[in-house]
């Protein structure tokens, strides 16, 4: 037999010779390219891959002239602008999906090469979806760099594109298919050869019928152990070539043992040791269970996928609007900043925009889970992936490619998924060290059988290795959280760190900051009331028009609240600190504090808030109509507040603003802890107090000045609508700002460590029981195998119940 290339794995061809030096030892390789692309790995000092490493590399050709050409061509800012998003001046960061990646070793050879590129700050790839997020300094290199250095080890990186993935997907899912259905066929046909020799008494059937019998199982089980099983085999020559013993490592030993050990007893004639039936049945088991497993888990990470594939592959740009309406249909990924679109109803947003003509309900369901159409108006910003369900729209796009805001969110998505907690890690660890006790146990019921029944020895430790391997155990904490945080996705909560989950369902404090998170953030009319000759409606619009100069959020909210004509102003003059006077509607009028009005102090009237500010409008020291501004309380948020309660949380009100609305605040929620004026520094020192008692704390805000506390809190939480900075050190994203979510989303968490614990708890509980049983050789071979599917299927069907159903 030909000697394996120490790089894929395929077969050396007779009189090459290619040698890779690999840790002061000569290994072979099968060509040029997978010497050069070896050899550059070993060189980079990464040759701990090929010592973790589960599966072998594909083999690697020289990149043709053509190919190099197209990845220079990705330097074009115009061609990156689907992909790519820009990250301050010179600092950009690409969505990439690479191609070859086979095992967690891939991933991270993949990440320690390109990061020691000069010029790269950081690179992440999800091993689920193969898709890798690259930022680099532009100053120090181009793209097409990085697409060379990954090629040179052996792998391809394209531009993320949602339909290529789906078809390498497709790919492997043919693949999978295939080889069940090989193994599948051959167990219905070796079985109906195995069941006359079980139920026929001795000598019932003659010697030469059960002979060929016994060879024709032969025969027909060959293509399983050969092409079937062949996945089972790459796994476990990788773990032996890299002295470790992998998960596939017993059920490599279990299958080729049964199988030669039937083969040598056909050859023989030793008639009660032929297991070709066991052999076939249990290699088919465990191919269905894994593809079955392989599809349940591909829906727990489908909500990433899902976001993906929102975006329509075409628009509708409207040339030389609003003179003509003239409409061209353009790829999406040629849309360029300031092109107006027309989105027809039933069509999805193809990138960010504004409303510039036409009235109609958008479904955002997907992006904020939002199960009702929200209704937009010229001047309304509109989000790509959204779904226009009423009018025609003709849209300004201010927005595309990667800048858009779904881009945003995967790009959250990958991060967190990419991030393995501290629960996912241990049950790792666990599980490597598993194998290897498995092994030797093994090897001691093979020698305790030998010695206590020959003849069984063989096949109970058979049914031992393939009993105990442990799938369960290591998909138990992935497979939840990858649920987890596809419906909080759906919920309209990013998940942007890795702990976020697990930290979330243990927390005992909950620290609010007030404005922007409480309450809406943005000064607006709360109450008004009109006293003299003038409506409510006609006395809003004259101060509005006194206003309509003015940037103050003041004016803003009066200007936001008018919905009728200006009336005429003129002799406008400013009375710093007081207010405005003015010459409209035949009179001398004054807007402002109700002194500078009115000549003396008024109360707020019964009902209006007292921390509202007053705002007076009059005409001879006589007011006519007092307006009530203020920073308004979202409607969802005492609702929110009591769930939180009777949840047994410690409620806290942390805010800058001054003493009174803080104080008027907490007293109408309830709230027994609050503080007013605190600086970002006070906030810091706070949490820091609470967590130094014990507490587990989430911190709530959207401002620059909650940074610094987002990111000291145990688990933080930051507003969609807030600072960038804000955003990016939380380590939850509330996507549109809807506060009610909260308690869905601490309630999902519990749920998911829940059914974490369930998963860890079922999977080493299923091994204390069945390796016993196996062990005492109370369980086949064929028995084995369908038990190990079973407790991996289990454990992802489990985890499937946090998606949610609509």
């Amino acid at each position: 037999m030909n000697e394996s290339c120490f790089h894929c794995g395929l077969p050396v061809p007779p009189d090459s010779h290619y040698p890779i030096v690999y840790r002061q030892r000569e290994q072979a390789a099968c060509c040029a390219g997978c010497q050069a692309v070896a050899q550059t790995i070993v060189d980079a000092g990464l040759d701990d891959y090929y010592q973790h490493r589960t599966e072998g590399g594909r083999q690697a050709e020289p990149l043709p002239l053509e190919l190099l050409q197209q990845m220079q061509l990705y330097d074009a800012e115009s061609l990156q602008q689907s992909f790519v998003v820009q990250d301050g001046e010179h600092v950009r960061e690409a969505a990439l999906m690479l191609e070859g990646i086979t095992c967690a070793a891939c991933v991270w050879l993949n990440e320690q090469h390109v990061r020691r590129l000069s010029g790269v700050l950081s690179v992440d790839i999800n091993y689920a979806t193969h898709r890798a997020r690259v930022r680099w300094d532009t100053r120090q290199l181009q793209l097409s760099a990085i697409l060379e250095a990954i090629a040179a080890i052996g792998y391809r990186a394209h531009p993320y594109d949602a339909s290529r993935q789906e078809a390498l997907h497709l790919k492997e899912r043919k693949q999978a298919l295939n080889r069940l259905w090989v193994a599948g066929l051959s167990m219905m046909q070796v079985m109906m050869y195995a069941v006359p020799v079980y139920m026929a008494h001795d000598g019932e059937i003659e010697k030469q019928y059960l002979w060929m019998l016994h060879w024709a199982s032969l025969v027909l089980t060959l293509p399983v152990v050969v092409y079937s099983a062949l996945p089972f085999y790459r796994a476990t020559w990788r773990d032996l070539k890299a002295r470790r013993a992998g998960m596939d490592t017993p059920v490599t030993i279990g299958i080729l043992t049964a199988f030669f050990a039937s083969l040598w007893a056909l050859i023989h004639h030793v008639e009660h040791g032929i297991y070709f039936d066991s052999v076939s049945m249990f290699v088919f088991l465990l191919l269905g269970g894994r593809y079955l497993e392989s599809i349940a888990r591909r829906k727990t990470g489908e909500a990433t996928e899902r976001l993906v594939k929102l975006l329509p592959a075409f628009a509708h740009r409207l040339t030389g609007w609003p003179a003509s309406r003239e409409v061209a249909e353009v790829p999406a990924a040629n849309l360029a900043l300031g092109d107006m679109l027309l989105v027809k109803p039933g069509e999805t947003m193809p990138a960010d925009g504004v409303i510039r003509d036409g009235h109609s309900s958008v479904d955002e369901s997907l992006l904020s889970g939002e199960s009702l159409p929200v209704p937009r108006a010229p001047g309304d910003e509109v989000v790509a992936g959204s779904v226009n369900s009423a009018s025609p729209l003709i849209i300004e796009v201010n927005r595309i490619g990667q800048s858009t805001r779904l881009a945003g969110i995967v790009r959250l998505l990958d991060q967190a998924l990419a991030e393995k907690p501290r629960l996912s890690l241990l049950a790792d660890r666990f599980a490597g060290h598993f194998v290897s006790v498995l092994l030797l146990v093994a090897v001691a019921t093979f020698i305790g059988w030998q010695w206590h029944d020959p003849a069984r020895a063989l096949w109970v430790t058979v049914a031992v290795l393939v009993i105990s391997c442990p799938c369960a155990l290591s998909l138990a904490t992935p497979a939840a959280l990858t649920a987890a945080t596809g419906h909080l996705a759906q919920l309209g909560v990013l998940t942007a760190r890795g702990h976020a989950l697990e930290t979330l369902s243990k927390i005992t404090d909950v620290v609010f900051d007030k404005t922007g998170t409480l309450t809406f953030g943005r000064m607006q009319l709360l109450h008004s009331q009109a006293f003299g000759t003038l409506s409510g409606a006609e006395a809003l619009a004259l101060a509005a028009a006194m206003e309509s100069g003015s940037e103050h959020p003041i004016a803003r909210a009066l200007l936001a609240a008018n919905q009728l004509p200006l009336p005429a102003v003129s002799a406008l003059s400013n009375v710093p600190g007081q207010g405005l006077s003015a010459s409209a509607l035949g009179r001398q009028w004054r807007l402002g504090r109700p002194e500078f009005v009115g000549g003396h102090t008024l109360a707020h009237p019964a009902g209006w808030p007292p921390s509202a500010t007053l705002i007076a409008l009059g005409h001879d020291e006589q007011i006519v109509a007092l307006f009530a501004i203020g920073d308004q309380l979202r409607p969802e948020t005492p609702a929110v507040v009591s769930a939180l309660q009777q949840r047994g949380l410690t409620l806290h009100l942390l805010s800058g603003d001054a003493e009174p609305p803080v104080r008027h605040l907490a007293e109408h929620l309830n709230l027994a802890h609050a503080r007013a004026g605190a600086t970002p520094q006070d906030k810091l020192d706070y949490v820091s107090r609470l967590q130094q008692d014990g507490k587990r704390v989430l911190m709530i805000g959207d401002g620059v000045n909650d940074a610094p506390v987002l990111a000291r809190a145990d688990v933080s939480l930051a507003m969609g609508g807030g600072t960038d900075v804000a955003r990016a050190s939380g380590d939850l994203i509330l996507i549109h700002d809807e506060l009610g979510k909260l308690p869905q989303a601490l309630a999902l968490a519990k749920r998911t460590m829940h059914i974490i614990r369930q998963n860890l708890w079922w999977a080493a509980l299923y091994n204390l029981l069945a390796l016993p049983l196996a062990i005492s050789g109370m369980v086949t071979p064929w028995l084995a195998s369908l038990g190990m599917a079973a407790s991996s299927l289990l454990v992802v069907g489990n985890a499937l119940r946090l998606i949610k159903r609509k």
